[in-house]
């Protein structure tokens, strides 16, 4: 296995995604990490010439996929006054929720 992530990589990776890693977990994700990468280096050695590009599988012919998904159709929306009332935090308007993002 060639070293392609460095334990600096993944410090900076995880201070760009604001994760904090313990000491002893560095080491592991740097083997992680090169491990992905060296199968999907892997996987770039098979020869898909004859395949055609995809954004998902259920667009693969004879996958069935479209036969999977129910139309598309738009619908009118639920009544406020209906849903308002099971929501746990409401201003009678709008749904109320936590901030889940701290920067």
């Amino acid at each position: 296995m060639t070293q392609k992530v460095s334990s600096q990589d993944v410090q900076r990776v995880a201070e760009l995604a604001h994760l904090e890693l313990a000491a002893d977990e560095t080491p592991r994700m740097v083997h992680d990490l090169n491990e992905i990468l060296d199968y999907v280096a892997e996987l770039d050695e098979l020869d898909t010439s004859g395949i055609p590009p995809l954004a998902q599988m259920s667009e693969l012919e004879g996958a069935g996929g479209a036969s999977l998904l129910r139309p598309d159709e738009p619908l009118p929306s639920l009544p406020r006054n209906a849903v308002m009332p099971q929501a746990p935090d409401t201003d009678g308007r709008f749904f109320k929720v936590p901030k889940v993002i701290e920067r």
